[in-house]
């Protein structure tokens, strides 16, 4: 039952970061940060370290991690402020690749769903 209670707790902490950061990432006026959402965050068990999943809209460069890792101080001091933890965790920024895993699934449904003479004429 324990385990059941410390599950609960870690979704709830990651669903509080989640929306401080993301409601921190609206008010940022950096350009190369249009159109990026955080999808998702994973605190680890000891509050030290955090996991900030994001998707940049059909952008895959650098500028955008560039961007969220000068806004991470910023956004940490941010967190500090709004949610009371033991200890403030270490932001790290990863492009969340359920996203594009999605897309992709999405893509092979619709192949698969074309009519057959459609699918010969492409190959």
């Amino acid at each position: 039952m324990p385990s059941q209670r410390r599950f609960a707790r870690t979704l709830r902490i990651n669903e509080v970061v989640r929306e401080a950061l993301a409601d921190d990432l609206e008010r940022l006026s950096d350009p190369r940060l249009e159109m990026v959402t955080i999808t998702g965050v994973n605190v680890s068990p000891d509050l030290r370290h955090a996991t900030v999943f994001y998707s940049s809209l059909g952008r895959h460069d650098e500028d955008v991690a560039a961007a969220l890792r000068s806004a991470g101080p910023r956004m940490r001091a941010t967190l500090g402020r709004q949610v009371r933890l033991k200890y403030l965790p270490d932001l790290h920024f990863r492009e969340d690749p359920a996203i594009e895993t999605g897309q992709r699934v999405e893509e092979i449904i619709r192949d698969l769903h074309r009519d057959p003479l459609d699918r010969t004429q492409d190959d």
